[in-house]
């Protein structure tokens, strides 16, 4: 089918179709967008939606940052939208209406650099270019709590979700509803949703998908779950959030990714019948010798660091180990099909297309450079060995003169995430918290 057919296809599946919702992911992994009237869905494949190129270098709280030098002073110029039509999906939350992702391009047809979905593509392409397609399944973990609170209230757990709940069946029972709401919203969206557990945290769940050979579906599929977990918890009178760590002792949430490489004839390269293979060592050495250069798009925001703490459940250090769930890239098997490497580092908070487009390019570095995987961690608790980041302006630092960060992400990309992030710690660096005062205030 041409992409038309593919569309009038749609149309004629939902002939009551309200409405279309474009969806932009930008640089924090938040959803912008528009609404296209339903009998205007043919335009998707016109060049008659626009955007400007700025939105995508929004801050976190929605607003242009000067230092990008993206939107008033060039004019905040449009880029043109283009449909990523296998995203084209009912919304089933929301009465005859669909959605889609979309991504941008530039007014003489090349990518919008500024786009994640763009970063992604060029570290699947550097794959290709080997003959090589990785094959990709996340798990997410994310925290449920009341909807009643104000803003800047901290969350309180859904009623009778109080305590540690890892691997209970009864607090999986108690938002039974809402879960099978989850589901069931992942099966119409064609989300490879797998497995679904409590996990340790007071409300804290996570999902599993399905390994696929396809990096970006992997991304859109996981940008698509934050979305759809969100209305669900809505339709219960509840609400959720992907926040690296919304509570102080419990642990935060993550994003773990695993990831092989198949070779031209389908095989598992990671693959080895005794021992380790050669090609898994340097994928672990690409990752392990340019994890702390990225780890500022691994862990993006503030928050994030909180979850690199003793006893937290998140890698420590720069660690590798068969089937330890302490280190930073676990090695669950070593041989067949699943064999494969596990990285632990991302927070739930990340944006997927560039935590993707970071592991791929770790992985592609690896292998071209022959990295040595190091020795490999047998006992402890993972925090031994060169430490990650716990400072999220170190780690950008670090991030902004990394060569590995432009090569994978190109210098002008590294300009403006580091632009954007600055911003971030500069209005965060000037709120005073409630804990301040508390400490403070009336002592001092």
């Amino acid at each position: 089918m041409t992409d038309q057919e593919k569309i009038d296809a749609f149309i004629s599946a939902h002939p009551k179709l309200d409405r279309i919702e474009l969806l932009f992911p930008d640089m924090n992994g938040v959803m912008r967008g528009k609404w296209l009237p339903g009998d205007s869905a043919r335009k998707l494949l016109s060049d008659g939606i626009r955007l400007p190129m700025s939105t995508y270098a929004l801050d976190i709280f929605g607003e242009d940052v000067e230092a990008t030098q993206l939107a008033a002073p060039i004019g905040d110029p449009d880029g043109i939208a283009t449909p990523v039509l296998n995203t084209l999906k009912p919304i089933p939350w929301s009465e005859d209406a669909a959605q889609i992702i979309m991504t941008l391009r530039e007014p003489n047809g090349d990518d919008c650099i500024y786009d994640p979905r763009s970063r992604l593509a060029s570290q699947v392409a550097r794959l290709k270019a080997l003959g090589i397609t990785p094959v990709v399944a996340t798990e997410l973990e994310f925290y449920i709590f009341q909807a009643e609170g104000r803003a800047g209230d901290a969350p309180l757990p859904p009623p009778g979700l109080e305590g540690a709940q890892v691997y209970d069946l009864a607090a999986t029972t108690t938002l039974e509803p809402m879960l099978d709401d989850i589901l069931e919203f992942c099966d119409v969206q064609d989300i490879p949703a797998d497995t679904l557990i409590a996990e340790f945290g007071p409300g804290q769940f996570e999902i599993n998908f399905n390994h696929i050979p396809d990096a970006m579906a992997a991304a859109d599929h996981a940008m698509s779950f934050k979305r759809l977990v969100k209305a669900a918890a809505r339709k219960h009178n509840l609400a959720a959030t992907f926040m690296a760590k919304p509570y102080g002792d419990p642990p935060g949430s993550g994003m773990h990714v695993h990831v092989s490489l198949l070779d031209g004839d389908g095989r598992n390269i990671f693959s080895a019948d005794e021992g380790i293979a050669i090609p898994l060592k340097h994928a672990i050495g690409g990752l392990l010798g340019s994890m702390r250069e990225l780890q500022a798009v691994f862990a993006p925001h503030a928050n994030s660091y909180r979850r690199f703490q003793p006893g937290s459940y998140a890698p420590m250090a720069l660690t590798w180990g068969m089937d330890h769930r302490g280190v930073a890239l676990r090695v669950p098997a070593t041989s067949g099909a699943a064999a494969r490497l596990e990285h632990r580092i991302c927070g739930a908070d990340v944006n997927p297309y560039l935590a993707l487009a970071a592991i791929l390019g770790g992985i592609a570095h690896g292998l071209g450079t022959k990295a040595e995987a190091g020795p490999m961690l047998t006992a402890g608790d993972g925090s031994e060995g060169e430490r990650l980041h716990h400072d999220w302006t170190n780690a950008l630092d670090e991030f902004e003169a990394s060569p590995c960060a432009s090569d994978i992400f190109g210098a002008e990309y590294v300009r403006v995430y580091t632009a954007c992030r600055r911003h971030e710690i500069s209005r965060l660096s000037t709120m005073i918290t409630d804990a301040e005062y508390k400490t403070y205030l009336h002592k001092l």
